[in-house]
């Protein structure tokens, strides 16, 4: 189905990438569109976040792994796109909303006891997220110790995500039972609308990603496609992340961007994995020790505190600067 429409769109020439970056833009503001009005219909905080979000975020990363495996079968290029993914999520789109607005999980001033509680609760299920983050990376640190990811750690790592995953669900099932509700009825509508985005955004990057294939020099050129595509990929979580960090909603910021990547480690490196033998890219231990560094603090920081300070919000851009310069400057 997408071989066709790709066709129809590399006949206007040169207008082709750019007709495809619109496709890209227009689905992802579509899928953001559907996430918040599911989110005024019930769906929010914590659950939004970690459950429907990075499905919706992350399903761009997973089309990426399907483009190569298809086609390219760049695992290298696989492994950066992850990591500039998960490195910018818990980086650079948690700490410029924090430096904006701030980001404390805990309730201003003095609350009531029911509004208590459910910050409680949901600053719980934050830190599992996180922990969750941070165990999946340390996992992938250290399968990847000879160099590469086999069939095997693939498989590995997709049952850890699915695992993870049913938590998740039982988790929203008990707290739809202890607050007497259930999911609005014409949510089948959201999710309609949102495959058929995703059918748009599949679409756009296998287009985008064959267009960058093509050209052998320069910066936008098959050897950067890891950095650009996971540049391309995160734009939809950082206007999510400024979007709700202006709305005041911190605990979607942080659930938002820490599920979002969760999807790609473990799921989209154990996917690639399966098929083909993934080889680690060069900086692939800096990379990732930003990666569970910056997991480590926010852990940290929301267990101890319950909030980030503006300082470390300019610390976690700092790391972000750095985790650019190792990456990109040879």
């Amino acid at each position: 189905m997408i071989d066709p429409v790709l066709n129809l769109i590399d006949r206007t020439g040169a207008a082709a990438p750019w007709i495809l970056l619109l496709l890209f833009v227009d689905s992802s503001a579509l899928i953001l569109w559907r996430l918040e009005a599911m989110s005024r219909k019930g769906i929010e905080g914590t659950v939004l976040g970690t459950l429907v979000m990075p499905y919706c975020t992350g399903i761009g990363n997973l089309i990426f792994v399907g483009v190569m495996v298809r086609h390219y079968g760049a695992g290298a290029e696989v492994m950066t796109n992850c990591l500039v993914n998960n490195a910018t999520n818990l980086t650079l789109l948690i700490g410029l909303p924090t430096i904006f607005w701030g980001m404390s999980v805990l309730p201003a001033g003095k609350a009531k006891r029911k509004e208590l509680q459910e910050h409680r609760v949901n600053r719980l299920s934050l830190s599992l997220t996180i922990t969750a983050a941070l165990f999946f990376s340390g996992c992938v640190w250290a399968l990847a110790l000879d160099g590469k990811l086999g069939r095997g750690d693939g498989i590995a790592l997709i049952a850890l995500f699915l695992f993870w995953q049913c938590m998740q669900v039982v988790e929203v099932m008990k707290l739809n039972v202890l607050k007497s509700q259930s999911l609005p009825e014409r949510l089948w509508l959201d999710f309609l609308i949102l495959l058929v985005s995703g059918f748009v955004m599949a679409v756009s990057l296998e287009g985008l990603v064959n267009w960058l294939a093509s050209i052998e020099e320069g910066f936008f050129s098959a050897g950067r496609l890891g950095w650009l595509s996971g540049w391309l990929l995160v734009l939809p979580n950082a206007a999510m992340a400024m979007w709700y960090g202006w709305k005041r909603k911190p605990d979607v910021v942080y659930s938002s961007q820490v599920g979002d990547g969760h999807i790609c480690i473990p799921l989209c490196l154990g996917v690639f994995a399966v098929f083909q033998e993934m080889p680690m890219p060069k900086g692939f231990a800096v990379s990732m020790g930003i990666v569970v560094g910056a997991a480590a603090a926010h852990l940290a920081c929301v267990v101890i505190a319950g909030r980030l300070t503006k300082p470390m919000g300019g610390v976690l851009i700092v790391a972000y600067i750095y985790f650019l310069c190792a990456g990109l400057i040879e």
